[in-house]
């Protein structure tokens, strides 16, 4: 008899938001997300332009750059970050096109660690565990940080390998 290896809970729900994030026509990054709740998957979602609006793919991106202020190694340092603002995230997204009575102690599963605006937006969202396989570097440390204080459980996924057929090259 064959004894058939199954994949875990994590990597079951991270391979679907990776498929997910096939659906996204975003030049800069595909995004997944999904929710969860205990082992029921309740909902998915892609970053992208709004429905019937033009997208990335056919518009280009419309970059918005601000510049922040960042303390590294003890220095305030002024960084320049750019952002497509064509673009609703894959968490947005999910939060639009979900129930908050389905989201209350759930899990989402997404690609990509969550920006400052989508980590505020989970964060008030009702669920209590957010699963991610690729850092974000321009927002890490404040999303940690808030995700601490509101006692949501953040965690990466470091060991988890993408089905091969769902991966873009990104930039950062």
């Amino acid at each position: 008899m064959t004894v058939v290896k199954r994949k875990n809970w994590d990597t079951y729900f991270m391979d679907i938001a990776c498929m997910v994030s096939t659906r996204s026509r975003c030049n800069r990054r595909h995004v997944g997300a999904v929710l969860v709740q205990g082992k029921k998957l309740l909902g998915t979602a892609y970053n992208g332009a709004p429905m019937g609006v033009p997208d990335c793919s056919e518009a280009g991106c419309m970059i918005s750059e601000t510049v922040e202020m960042e303390v590294v190694d003890g220095n305030e340092k002024m960084v320049k970050k750019q952002r497509c603002i064509r673009t609703i995230h894959a968490e947005q997204n999910l939060l639009l096109f979900t129930d908050r009575i389905d989201r209350e102690g759930s899990t989402v599963y997404v690609t990509d660690e969550p920006c400052w605006t989508c980590a505020n937006m989970l964060a008030n969202s009702g669920i209590v565990e957010i699963v991610y396989y690729r850092p974000y570097r321009k927002d890490m440390e404040k999303v940690r940080a808030m995700m601490a204080s509101k006692g949501i459980v953040f965690r990466q996924l470091e060991s988890y390998e993408p089905p091969a057929e769902t991966m873009i090259t990104v930039s950062e």
